[in-house]
């Protein structure tokens, strides 16, 4: 399978589709995909998630799950992207919304309030977690609700409803080994390591390093974990007695920060290096900081928060006003990047008197070389493909604004666009 191929999938939480078929009655009305449409005095075509002189969108985040500090930076940097877009009056003279559901990473309460707020916004800036959002991607296709997940899982490719920012993770994974090459002595005939979520983040970035290592002449040693796993010292067992040159790691920052941890305590001193899931800042407090530090890398789909651009600093600042009492980290880039593209679509959309959904949706597909200030451009003119393929690659920092600094701007591996070129 390839990085543009759409695939069926069997979903691994059974409970997703047990909810599904128990919910689908409960979405009638956004099953239409268009209702309501009607005309505001200003001549604007409007529709679903629009009312009065507000825009609603969807927010359905993590903020007590597994990737909690995630969530909560998503959705404060996109809920200071509303404050300032009204401040300033709002998108086509109406204000925006942001209406907020907390899943805690649990696939019920994820396609719960999809179900809920399907039917009462314009679309959804935020979306935790690749196996939700692949557990109600075809009622997604249906709505025709503009989704931005923070999800990288490449299984999402193909719908225009569903737009990933920025390389997806079997990208990203062919990116972070190619650094491993160049950089760090992993080398034709070497094991790899690959400790990685079941389901579609883990798998997704799984196809990457299989790839990478069938191109590269690598052998890959998998080692498969539940986001409930927090231990990861029978993972390092297992891949020091395989003799593993090199690890990827396609989890959350508390699997990172253990796998690093017990590796360094075990002796296992080879480079480590995450997907751009697999870290926060806040990993730096812990007793794994040292190994970290010393002998483990991020890849990533943009510069980090502290990027020497002028974007990223007018944020940094805007961001630490309204939030004193929070740290920084990549989820205020991926929340605000993501804003900024919905409201750049509605802008555009605006232009047509259009604020359908159908006109939205329309208006990110004519989206092409946009950036926020981070270093990377994307494209969504193409939904089978990711907006960009590019990966930056930083290291923690204590120093550094965010916790990372970037050991390698944005690069595209040569086996990353032969993967692409494979799709035909």
């Amino acid at each position: 399978m390839t990085a543009r191929t759409r695939p069926t999938r069997t979903l691994t939480v059974t409970a997703v589709a047990a909810l599904l078929a128990l919910t689908a009655a409960c979405s009638n009305k956004a099953e239409d995909g268009g209702g309501d449409e009607k005309q505001s005095a200003g001549g604007i075509k409007t529709g679903q998630g629009i009312s009065g002189k507000t825009i609603d969108l969807g927010v359905l985040t993590d903020m007590t799950g597994v990737y909690a500090t995630l969530g909560k930076s998503v959705t404060q940097a996109q809920q200071l992207y509303v404050k300032q877009v009204n401040a300033d009056g709002g998108i086509c003279g109406y204000q925006l919304k942001l209406t907020v559901r907390d899943h805690g990473y649990d696939p019920q309460k994820a396609v719960a309030g999809y179900t809920e707020l399907s039917p009462k916004v314009l679309g959804f800036t935020q979306f935790i977690g690749s196996p939700f959002v692949a557990a109600v991607e075809k009622r997604i296709d249906t709505d025709k609700a503009l989704v931005l997940p923070q999800a990288w899982s490449s299984n999402l490719l193909g719908s225009p409803y569903v737009r990933i920012i920025g390389s997806t993770y079997d990208i990203e994974t062919i990116n972070a080994i190619d650094f491993l090459m160049k950089e760090k002595g992993l080398k034709k005939g070497d094991k790899l390591g690959h400790v990685y979520f079941e389901g579609d983040y883990g798998e997704s970035a799984l196809k990457g390093s299989k790839f990478m290592a069938k191109e590269a002449g690598l052998t890959v040693v998998e080692q498969k974990i539940k986001p409930t796993d927090n231990d990861m010292t029978a993972q390092v067992a297992a891949l020091k007695k395989a003799g593993v040159d090199a690890i990827v790691i396609s989890a959350g920052p508390r699997q990172a920060a253990s796998l690093v941890g017990v590796a360094a305590a075990a002796k296992l001193m080879v480079p480590v290096i995450g997907n751009n899931s697999a870290y926060s800042p806040q990993l730096l407090g812990t007793q794994a900081a040292p190994a970290l530090l010393a002998n483990y890398y991020v890849a990533s789909p943009s510069l980090p928060i502290g990027a020497d651009t002028p974007e990223a600093k007018k944020l940094v600042d805007d961001y630490k006003k309204a939030y004193p009492e929070d740290g920084l980290d990549n989820g205020v880039v991926a929340g605000w990047t993501a804003a900024g593209v919905f409201g750049e679509a509605l802008k555009k959309a605006c232009e047509s008197k259009d604020l359908t959904r159908e006109s939205v949706d329309k208006a990110l597909l004519s989206l092409n070389g946009y950036d926020m200030g981070f270093g990377v451009d994307q494209n969504f003119t193409d939904p089978k493909a990711p907006s960009s393929y590019k990966s930056v690659i930083l290291q923690p920092d204590k120093a550094a604004v965010g916790g990372l600094k970037v050991l390698q701007q944005p690069v595209e591996a040569a086996q990353a666009k032969t993967y692409a070129q494979s799709a035909g």
